[in-house]
């Protein structure tokens, strides 16, 4: 028996893209009456393998405080990023076969680059984009929506799997919480607070320091800081830590990833019945909301007894 059918678990799950506005809709969705999200944010529960290991129990506990007309969800980008999960999809379909998806999606090298600042504050890469692209190709993997996606849709299929983009979710925020509000069975009347804006900006963060951090935080030091310390002095300390410009792809870099990103969104196009590549991304995805192609579902249910067969 799935956790969702004893009402345990999640009716719901934000399912990425990483630097896609999860946390934005995850505090949207959390503001709403009737509508319970986990706290914290992002278990991982189905990707993370430590995390797995601490079972159903432990997962289930994330949404204790429900009521019983309550919908429960969560948000954690680690569901689509393959290959570093491979194990995500088939224990999420085991645990909650009947859960609503949602995955947002923003022009892909618009959010290679945001993940780049979050991964250099993280210390992860030290080296300019266009080296990291090679020494780190999780940044490319991650983009590759319909790569992402595919296990996805063949293992839930389309009618459990709502596709959100960026841009139409940051320039039509209340229509499309309506949106996802449907989708997700929400019975209420959803309202976007403009005031709710998590402050997870990449650009904002400071790369990770431990000496710094030690020192800056040590008994007394906080309050002299605090009070002695004139808060633009700070805030230029602050930007001595911090990637304050975009960083830049260089030309030759930028048309291989364009030929990869076109090559993926070709067949996310296919599927949402519309023609999509990096140079229409933004204009093509926030014109109006989109949903899958009618007949996509019989498609995949095809390919699967195909695949079943040939085993």
């Amino acid at each position: 028996m799935s956790i969702l059918a004893t009402k345990l678990g999640p009716d719901f799950i934000i399912i990425g893209a990483m630097k896609c506005m999860t946390s934005t809709l995850h505090e949207q969705l959390a503001a709403q009456p009737g509508i319970l999200m986990a706290d914290p944010k992002e278990p991982c529960y189905f990707s993370d393998d430590d995390v797995h290991r601490k079972g159903m129990a432990w997962y289930t506990s994330l949404f204790s405080a429900r009521k019983a007309s309550d919908l429960c969800g969560e948000a954690s980008t680690h569901y689509t990023k393959l290959p570093t999960y491979p194990k995500t999809i088939e224990r999420m379909h085991e645990a909650c076969s009947d859960v609503k998806l949602i995955y947002i999606m923003r022009h892909p090298i618009d959010r290679l680059q945001s993940q780049y600042i979050h991964e250099w504050t993280q210390r992860v890469v030290s080296e300019p984009i266009d080296l990291a692209i090679d020494s780190f190709p999780e940044l490319v993997e991650y983009s590759r929506y319909a790569y992402q996606l595919k296990g996805y849709l063949s293992t839930f299929g389309p009618r459990q799997l709502l596709p959100v983009f960026f841009d139409r979710l940051a320039s039509q925020p209340q229509e499309e919480l309506e949106r996802i509000c449907r989708f997700i069975g929400y019975g209420g009347q959803p309202v976007w607070r403009d005031y709710l804006k998590p402050d997870n900006v990449s650009s904002k963060r400071m790369r990770t320091s431990r000496w710094r951090d030690r020192l800056a935080y040590a008994p007394g030091v906080s309050w002299v800081r605090r009070t002695l310390v004139p808060q633009g002095v700070r805030d230029r300390i602050k930007r001595l830590w911090q990637t304050n410009r975009r960083p830049t792809i260089s030309v030759h870099r930028l048309k291989q990833l364009q030929k990869v990103f076109d090559e993926d969104l070709n067949r996310l196009g296919d599927w949402l019945g519309i023609a999509l590549s990096c140079d229409v991304f933004r204009a093509t995805t926030a014109e109006r909301a989109l949903d899958w192609r009618e007949g996509l579902e019989a498609e995949f249910k095809a390919a699967e007894r195909i695949r079943e067969v040939a085993i």
